[in-house]
């Protein structure tokens, strides 16, 4: 799937994938096989493929020549022509960024424990730092992931939410099931106040509304399809 937003400019590509024949989780042939497919799709060099390890962090790799470190690293920002920048993600959020006027991009994993650190935010800030972008000007598309209606979770997960951001109607109070009361969070409207906050118009912030669980025919779904789930992924490039 794509964003009409994004698709308006010529010098850039992008994709969130579908589930159906493409599986980027481990080292398996068929992850091999998903990326050639996908990058052949859409007109890119496979070679230049960079994916981070993604371990819940909120840290950023600036990707210059391909040869960076890809560890301890969730978010990727390059203002380098055919590098495909790639989150990986299955209920977890995936961030595309573009920034027209500096042409630089962002491909983010934003998890519940990236979201808890401003992984959103790390990244603005250091297209700001690197590429002297300025807020306003960058769009970013949020991608399908696990939405407030199945995103349940215990009281220390609410309690680090609560005690992290101080938004309305992040948390409702869920079910209980019989001896632990459950609780879901609005990652989403979590994401959208905090690229508010940091300066992005709200009409540059595209949210496409899909949930992974409730869209499981379409996407892979950690909690729809464990164990054995596979790995939707998020990708921009430059042309």
């Amino acid at each position: 799937m794509q964003f009409k937003r994004l698709l308006q400019y010529k010098n850039i590509t992008h994709c969130y994938t579908l589930k159906e024949n493409l599986n980027f989780r481990g080292v398996s042939p068929i992850k091999q096989e998903s990326i050639k497919s996908i990058c052949n799709e859409l007109n890119l060099d496979s070679s230049k493929f960079i994916m981070a390890e993604q371990d819940h962090t909120k840290n950023i790799a600036i990707i210059n020549n391909g040869n960076e470190s890809l560890e301890d690293i969730d978010g990727l920002i390059t203002n380098q022509k055919g590098f495909v920048l790639a989150s990986k993600s299955a209920d977890c959020t995936s961030l595309l960024m573009y920034d027209p006027e500096k042409n630089a991009i962002a491909s983010v994993h934003s998890g519940w424990r990236g979201t808890a650190k401003k992984i959103a935010v790390e990244t603005v800030n250091k297209m700001k730092e690197t590429y002297g972008s300025k807020p306003e000007n960058i769009i970013c598309c949020i991608c399908p992931s696990i939405r407030k209606c199945h995103f349940e979770v215990d009281e220390d997960v609410k309690e680090l939410f609560e005690n992290t951001f101080k938004y309305e109607g992040i948390i409702e109070k869920g079910r209980s099931d019989g001896e632990k009361q459950k609780y879901n969070i609005d990652t989403t409207k979590i994401n959208k106040q905090m690229l508010k906050d940091c300066g992005l118009k709200e009409e540059n912030i595209v949210d496409c509304g899909l949930c992974t669980v409730c869209n499981n025919d379409k996407f892979h779904s950690y909690r729809a399809d464990k164990p054995n789930y596979g790995l939707n992924v998020g990708i921009i490039a430059l042309k």
